[in-house]
């Protein structure tokens, strides 16, 4: 089936899955936004080309998910030129929304689901690499779901599937996966700098931390990637790090949080019982 793709939303995520979509061979019938800009195909009300396309991408944000849509199915049943064909599959892109009208496409003989990239769109311009070994989130009915796995088939994508109602924690994840290296590497940046590091060297240096941790990742899970004091059981070099977070709140309550969670880790790798007690209260205690 060839596929024909109209998009909704002209913001980052919009904008980044039309460049995807352009660059792997799908067809976009157009970009709609709230007004005209040099991505833009159309404004306003939804265009009539939009019944050329055979799945149409919500790329709004979460509170405008009913609202558009509700237009689609008001132009299902009064706008001739405009009315979507039986099948045409809608697909939102958000990874918490559970759109309350997303039932009523089934009615309309439509296709009704999330398609939501676990990737960041800070960069449009970077999104069709970032897609290319990326997963993709998906729900919904059958037509929706299989609308779902070609696409992310011409981009280079995998899914995975949310099951009903997983989505608080589908979404939990993502933003720990997504959001929380970033707080990190502020946290991290910060520390360097309060040494007397340059701004810049601080973060380049951070990065390149982080960035050799996720490489390591690509090669081992999460228990035989991690490194440092917690895996090797030291805990005078825990309580030299606490000492020294004493005056940074934050950057400490982060610190013992994470090194707690590390001790599962721990003992997985051997870290002997009586050593993850004492690290245990070191941490709770200091």
């Amino acid at each position: 089936m060839s596929e024909r793709v109209f998009i909704v939303g002209a913001g980052q995520v919009g904008r980044g899955l039309f460049r995807a979509f352009r660059g792997s061979g799908i067809e976009v019938i157009g970009l709609h936004g709230r007004r005209h800009t040099a991505w833009t195909t159309s404004t306003g009300p939804i265009p009539s080309s939009i019944s050329d396309a055979n799945t149409i991408v919500l790329a709004v944000r979460d509170n405008q998910i009913d609202d558009a849509i509700a237009e689609l199915i008001d132009q299902r049943s009064h706008n001739q030129k405009a009315r979507l064909a039986f099948g045409t599959v809608v697909l939102h892109t958000s990874g918490s929304a559970e759109p309350e009208l997303i039932p009523q496409l089934s009615q309309q003989g439509l296709g009704g689901g999330t398609f939501h990239p676990l990737i960041p769109f800070g960069s449009p311009e970077k999104v069709p690499e970032l897609l290319r070994k990326a997963w993709i989130g998906i729900d919904g009915d059958d037509l929706a779901r299989s609308a779902s796995r070609r696409i992310a088939g011409h981009i280079g994508s995998r899914t995975l599937e949310i099951p009903p109602g997983g989505k608080p924690l589908y979404h939990a994840a993502a933003v720990m996966s997504s959001n929380f290296p970033v707080v990190l590497a502020e946290l991290a940046s910060e520390l360097f700098i309060a040494l007397g590091v340059p701004e810049r060297s601080a973060q380049q240096a951070v990065h390149g931390l982080m960035d050799a941790a996720v490489s390591n990742l690509s090669e081992h899970s999460p228990a035989e990637a991690l490194t440092g004091p917690v895996v090797r059981g030291e805990t005078a070099t825990l309580m030299q790090h606490l000492a020294a977070l004493r005056t940074d709140a934050d950057a400490r309550a982060v610190y013992k949080r994470l090194s707690l969670a590390a001790l599962t880790i721990a003992a997985q790798r051997g870290v002997a019982p009586e050593v993850i007690a004492e690290m245990q209260r070191v941490l709770l205690l200091r």
